[in-house]
């Protein structure tokens, strides 16, 4: 049994440096490039998510485009 865990700890462990030591690399973009397009996708979600949330809790100030407009 304790050599099973050890096994698939090393496994694991061999997996997860394979992917950081360039295993994740695609043909188009570097592993650094890679994780920056995630990155900034991930904050454009974030940005998007934060919109909608303001827009259904109606935190967003009025416009003046609207005739409903108190000034």
């Amino acid at each position: 049994m304790r050599v099973v865990k050890l096994m698939s700890l090393l496994t694991i462990l061999s997996a997860g440096l394979l992917c950081f030591a360039g295993g994740c690399e695609t043909p188009a973009y570097t592993t650094q490039e890679r994780f920056q397009l995630i990155g900034r996708n991930w904050g454009y979600e974030y940005e998007q998510s934060q919109d909608d949330i303001d827009h259904l809790l109606l935190l967003r100030p009025a416009s003046n485009l609207t005739e409903w407009n108190v000034q």
